[in-house]
């Protein structure tokens, strides 16, 4: 006869079976970013595309993707990721500007010039420095990325310094706010995730983003006139992948080797997409009948003379570093 199975040894073997399951469970990283998710935005893809690899890597380790600020707020990723409470994030670096000033180099009016320039940067001394600064506040790049952005207006195109004056501006970071000022405009600081909002509102008059948020976030149905970037892109912005320290210390040496080799494919395939980014966003705003204009040669160094006047010249002398940081910037051909 069989006998049945006293309370003790039946909590032993639930105790057992659940000790076994946790053994061969995944480790669950969650990754949160602002960008609508399922939607074409590139930087969603690459972190959709770093999940899908490392499932496919077998290595006990899942990556689950938590896009349009569902998990967390724009503002509130960084906190969230050097205190633990959030593994991966797609950020635009300079968010985190306001614990980290030297981020504001990576969103510097004319630092980049173009998506080759951007390229050769990622493996310099200024990129160097900007890592060590990731590190040393808890996280590690993943992914590097970069954007072209533009200028967009309800009012009038923006080109020349002095189209900027009077109106109510967002600038993405610091840097780009202190130039915009300098020029005559009011500003009003948020994440492109809720420039749609303002716009609509009346809160804003005028905004830079990347290419791909001025598509993603469907501008177009806001403002009157673009300024694409152009063969004169002043605004450049940093978009890494990022990890929190402690996630990656938590994880053993085949699954951060998983986790590396798909970050460097979601890294190759978002720097093939870039530059066609610009040409995207150009298309989408003529079809909903938005005026694209450029900025001409002329236009571009009156901005820029104004922010080595304000935003480099800030940065310089408040930024612990900063003048080596643009220098090392400036130093990349």
């Amino acid at each position: 006869m069989t006998r049945p199975l006293t309370p003790a040894v039946t909590a032993l073997s639930l105790a057992a079976l659940t000790a076994s399951s946790l053994a061969s469970a995944d480790t669950v990283l969650r990754a949160s970013h602002q960008f609508p998710g399922g939607q074409g935005d590139v930087r969603d893809e690459m972190v959709q595309m770093l999940a899908e690899r490392v499932a496919e890597a077998d290595v006990g380790l899942e990556i689950e993707v938590h896009p349009g600020q569902s998990l967390f707020k724009a503002d509130e990723q960084w906190g969230a990721l050097v205190r633990g409470r959030l593994d991966i994030t797609a950020l635009p670096l300079d968010y985190a500007s306001g614990r980290h000033p030297e981020f504001s180099a990576t969103l510097m009016p004319g630092l980049v010039r173009n998506h080759e320039h951007a390229q050769r940067l990622n493996d310099s001394e200024y990129m160097d420095m900007i890592k060590d600064v990731i590190q040393e506040g808890g996280a590690r790049v993943l992914s590097d990325a970069w954007l072209a952005g533009g200028f967009a207006s309800s009012e009038r195109c923006i080109t020349s310094p002095d189209t900027v004056e009077g109106q109510n501006f967002r600038a993405a970071g610091p840097a780009f706010e202190q130039m915009l000022e300098a020029a005559g405009a009011s500003i009003s600081s948020m994440p492109s995730s809720e420039i749609y909002t303002a716009m609509q509102t009346g809160v804003l008059d005028a905004a830079n983003t990347s290419s791909m948020s001025f598509v993603s976030f469907r501008l177009y149905e806001q403002v009157e006139c673009l300024t694409e970037p152009g063969d004169y892109a002043l605004w450049f912005m940093y978009e890494p992948i990022l990890i929190s320290e402690q996630s990656w210390q938590d994880l053993d040496e085949e699954q951060q080797a998983a986790l590396m080799a798909a970050a460097e494919e979601a890294e190759e395939f978002f720097a093939n997409e870039a530059a066609g980014l610009d040409d995207k966003m150009v298309e989408v705003f003529e079809e909903n009948g938005v005026e694209v204009v450029s900025m001409s040669e002329e236009d571009y160094n009156a901005w820029l003379e104004i922010a080595k006047e304000t935003s480099y010249k800030n940065f310089a002398e408040e930024v612990e570093n900063g003048q080596a940081i643009i220098d090392a910037a400036l130093a990349v051909e």
